[in-house]
């Protein structure tokens, strides 16, 4: 992948949308410029998990902004990923087409314990060495993050789904802040917290750290005013200026009349929300004082973005790891992975611009589906599936996890089961390729094959291979014409010719 001096990173978060554009020095980033909107996205979910028209609206015009400043960027240097309630929403597929027409880039959506890993690689890289353990909280709109790690590697990831936008609008819809409220809030989010305390308590780290607009709006409260025993002026968040900023909200009662130095217009709606999370964050973990972190979820993605171009990938590491813990035998998917990758680059010799990150694609399914042996060989093919589309997989987008599922899924058997699921015209060739790679060695051991050559059109596809190594090996000559018979059910005439 060639290199960039320039990268960009959009986070469609559940409270703000951030654009953050960077120079890259070395492996190193360095600020040039970055665009952050409130557009409160998680406000928009109805009850039934749907964005409704407004909040649709605002994520639009936004992204048209966006849009605007990324003009010219290359396709490769660009990274825009969205979290919770892109997560949630059902209409969320329907929108992110429309997101990604407004950007004019390709929209992510990604797993909570992504997001976190992401969020902490940001944060790392803005902190100075240190050989402790660090706990990290990141409350957004939709979700909170909770992170343990060590330099610059993530040890526990966890998201919670909880964040100041959907706790504030679930406990405070009228912005009217009562006692039993609070306790009723303060209760539900303590117990989404203990689920994970014994993984996260105090024992485990020994630096707090707050990323995000949350985090950085209640330091910020409790330094302009002094809340607590007063050693809060450097901006830490503690337990004692926490509870003097609960005194506060409860004697004025109403978000609508917050008058407080160091938060905004913008953030006293969701304010009360953020608050009580990072109470039961601090009650339940046991902390005592938070730091403020520079970085987050943005200037993660940049670092990330950052290492695909010096073969730092994440997703080469997932794939790797995936294939020594479901044992899955090295010698095979290379045997498949080889022949598919040259299936393919027959196939999508038309299609340059995306050739790279299709085969990148093909590759990791390659290697990967067979994950399911570990669980049963019966249907096989099936539990890779499952496990690739709902594994945590660090590195991966939910859609990136959806192709490598499919592909899983309908590399052998009746190809059925993909209709109406493969849409993509790329995605057909690259499961043509695979189906064939995988028919061809079968044997599982390593065979001299004749030279191949494939297409695919629009209703036709074709193999040319020598009759008389077919007659040699009855065996796949038979399993070609069965599968002549499967391609005719997603409407192709699938042609072998000599």
């Amino acid at each position: 992948m060639s290199e960039y001096s320039t990268l960009a990173a959009v986070d469609l978060g559940s409270n703000s949308f951030r654009l953050q554009v960077a120079r890259v020095v070395g492996e190193q980033i360095y600020p040039l410029d970055g665009l952050g909107e409130t557009v409160r996205l998680a406000a928009g979910l109805t009850a039934d998990k749907q964005l409704d028209d407004d909040s649709q609206t605002r994520a639009l015009d936004c992204l048209n902004r966006f849009g605007e400043r990324l003009r010219g960027f290359p396709p490769h240097t660009v990274r825009a990923v969205g979290t919770n309630s892109l997560r949630v929403a059902k209409n969320a597929p329907a929108f992110l087409k429309k997101a990604e027409a407004a950007l004019g880039f390709p929209i992510e959506v990604i797993a909570g314990r992504e997001e976190a890993r992401l969020i902490y690689l940001g944060v790392a890289h803005g902190l100075p060495v240190s050989s402790n353990n660090r706990l990290v909280v990141d409350i957004g709109g939709g979700s909170t993050e909770i992170i343990i790690g060590s330099r610059l590697k993530p040890v526990k990831l966890e998201s919670l789904y909880m964040g100041c936008v959907s706790h504030s609008l679930r406990f405070f819809p009228d912005g009217k802040i009562t006692k039993n409220a609070m306790k009723q809030a303060e209760l539900a989010a303590r117990t989404e917290v203990q689920t994970i305390a014994a993984e996260f308590s105090g024992d485990r780290w020994q630096d707090a750290f707050g990323s995000s607009g949350t985090a950085r709006a209640l330091g910020d409260i409790l330094k302009l005013n002094n809340f607590g025993d007063g050693s809060s002026s450097r901006g830490d968040i503690t337990a004692e200026g926490l509870e003097s900023f609960r005194d506060y909200l409860l004697r004025v009662g109403d978000s609508r009349k917050f008058e407080i130095a160091g938060l905004r217009a913008e953030r006293a709606p969701v304010i009360v929300g953020g608050f009580v999370i990072m109470t039961a964050v601090f009650s339940e973990l046991g902390i005592r004082r938070m730091s403020q972190a520079m970085g987050a979820l943005r200037q993660g993605v940049l670092y990330d973005l950052l290492g695909r171009f010096h073969n730092h990938d994440m997703r080469e590491v997932t794939v790797r790891q995936f294939m020594r813990r479901y044992q899955i035998d090295p010698a095979q998917a290379g045997r498949v992975e080889s022949l598919a990758l040259v299936l393919a680059k027959q196939l999508l010799m038309g299609s340059p611009d995306e050739l790279e990150d299709t085969l990148r694609i093909l590759s990791w399914a390659a290697r990967l589906h067979e994950v399911g042996i570990s669980v049963a060989h019966s249907g096989y093919h099936k539990h890779s599936a499952y496990i690739l589309g709902n594994a945590d997989m660090p590195g991966f987008s939910k859609m990136d996890q959806a192709r490598l599922s499919l592909l899983a899924l309908t590399h052998r058997g009746t190809l059925g089961k993909a209709r109406g699921l493969v849409a993509a015209q790329s995605d057909l060739k690259l499961l043509f390729a695979l189906r064939l790679a995988a028919l061809f060695h079968r044997s599982r051991s390593d065979i001299e094959l004749p030279r191949l050559e494939v297409f695919l059109g629009n209703s036709e596809c074709g193999l040319r291979i020598e009759r008389e190594w077919l007659e040699r090996n009855p065996l796949t000559d038979t399993a070609l014409h069965t599968e002549v018979e499967e391609w005719a059910t997603l409407g192709f005439d699938l042609r072998i010719s000599d």
